[in-house]
């Protein structure tokens, strides 16, 4: 079994920054990708960042150029650095993290607002 313990979220203004983290605990074995996804108010959860187990990385459309995904891979986490935010950043940001097999992993969640 793998959890995932986030953090880092909260208010900011737009226009500001914040880094969110992810940190694996438990039975890890093989992380393969880890991500970023996010969930607004009446929305679908949707994907925002993906960085695989040799450091590629793809972003969203709407967060390219903004954000910053990266990896500790000694210490099983996943970092999404934030920057210029805006208002419809507003979420709830998952992490999730693909183990070896295919199986996959889902963090509680971190509230992000921005005010405007």
């Amino acid at each position: 079994q793998v959890h995932l313990a986030e953090s880092g979220g909260g208010l900011v203004q737009t226009g500001g920054s914040l880094r969110l983290s992810c940190a694996a605990f438990g039975s890890i074995f093989n992380i393969n990708a880890m991500g970023w996804y996010r969930q607004a108010p009446g929305k679908q959860r949707e994907w925002v960042a993906t960085i695989s187990s040799g450091g590629s990385t793809n972003y969203a459309d709407s967060v390219k150029g903004r954000f910053t995904i990266s990896r500790d891979n000694a210490k099983s986490t996943v970092y999404l650095q934030m920057n210029s935010l805006k208002f419809e950043d507003t979420a709830v940001y998952y992490c999730k993290v693909v183990v070896a097999g295919g199986r996959n992993y889902w963090g509680q969640g971190t509230q992000v607002t921005v005010s405007s």
